[in-house]
């Protein structure tokens, strides 16, 4: 299968005055190929919210090279990176990260915003999807109006509103009861078995066994690289 993200020689520094450079990231080789399910993880403050960051196209490397579909991210307008990135890859974050003022039904509609597709379609995608995830009576609840489960699930299906190739959750169980968190690691579940690519960061041991793969990072480096056989 073909790398639909591929990190050479990665670094990630931070310049932090008189303290001198912090460096988060080291040396970092990935390669992730299409219909892959992998779990990122480590301990707090061991980089892997700045390799989320960077596999999701959200930030660029202080050196080293990074390719989304085979482009090199670093030689494209932020323009162009936008596009691809919202065509290429559908977020799922802790926070929810819903915009409050919007109902259920525009915050999925929102990425659509950068595609050609005419408001009357992306209306009907996006209700479609909200109900494909049992939410098709708060389409026009607002988020504050939404339990924790039920906003992670907007999330989610605003994260599948262009039809990604890849699906990045951040901690997607964080803030969730036991019984949602195991809802949503199922439906990233069914994603990958739909041919999704699916990349989860999370520090939770637990939720590492629904991947495949599992890359641990300790102090900025790649610690192991293995092949999970209990992945569901």
């Amino acid at each position: 299968m073909s790398a639909v993200i591929s990190m050479e020689d990665v670094w990630k520094r931070y310049k932090m005055g008189r303290a001198g450079d912090l460096v988060v990231l080291k040396e970092v080789d990935l390669e992730i190929r299409k219909g892959e399910f992998v779990a990122i993880t480590g301990p707090s403050g061991s980089g892997k919210s700045t390799m989320m960051n960077l596999i999701g196209a959200l930030d660029i490397p202080s050196y080293g090279t990074i390719y989304l579909d085979d482009k090199d991210i670093m030689k494209m307008k932020e323009s162009r990176l936008a596009s691809l990135r919202s065509r290429k890859i559908g977020f799922i974050f802790q926070q929810f990260n819903l915009i409050p003022t919007l109902s259920a039904l525009q915050n999925v509609m929102l990425p659509m915003e950068l595609t050609n597709l005419s408001e009357s379609a992306a209306r009907k995608r996006a209700r479609e999807l909200l109900e494909m995830l049992g939410l098709g009576d708060r389409t026009h609840h607002k988020p504050t109006e939404l339990s924790g489960g039920q906003q992670q699930r907007v999330a989610i299906a605003r994260s599948l509103a262009n039809d990604p190739d890849i699906i990045l959750a951040d901690e997607p169980t964080g803030n969730l009861d036991s019984k949602t968190g195991k809802f949503v690691m199922d439906f990233l579940g069914k994603l990958h078995k739909q041919g999704k690519t699916i990349i989860l960061v999370t520090h939770d041991l637990e939720l590492v066994h629904y991947a495949k793969r599992i890359v641990y990072i300790k102090d900025g480096r790649i610690e192991k690289d293995v092949v999970n056989g209990r992945g569901r």
